[in-house]
């Protein structure tokens, strides 16, 4: 059973940065795709970012383009989001997911399970 674990989330002020880990276990990331997918209070789940298997191309979406970096290290089976200047809009619980193609990640799909997902909250 594929079992994404994110962690890194937390309380940052308006313009702070964290970074965000998603561990997969139950199969080896370099096979997919990976990104990730957000949910704000009270609204539907929406796509983020992706990377392919090599590290390019990566994909995201116009709202966290040039603040956020997206990364992956496949030996440690592990994708990163890296969000700079955070704004109370990006405050949402963020899911990894892992897909064959971009357009499945943009579909919000993901193979195997979902995980628990990390809370980030943007507040001053």
């Amino acid at each position: 059973q594929v079992q994404p674990v994110e962690s890194g989330g937390g309380l940052v002020q308006p313009g702070g940065s964290l970074r965000l880990s998603c561990t997969v276990s139950g199969s080896t990331i370099s096979r997919y795709i990976m990104g990730w997918i957000r949910q704000a209070p009270g609204k539907d789940r929406e796509f983020v970012a992706a990377i392919t298997q090599r590290d390019w191309p990566t994909d995201y979406a116009d709202s966290v383009k040039g603040r956020f970096t997206i990364s992956r290290d496949n030996a440690k089976n592990t994708v990163y989001l890296q969000m700079n200047s955070l704004k109370p809009d990006d405050t949402a619980i963020y899911f990894c997911a892992l897909h064959s193609t971009i357009s499945g990640i943009r579909r919000l799909a993901t193979i195997g399970s979902w995980g628990q997902g990390t809370q980030v909250t943007v507040s001053s």
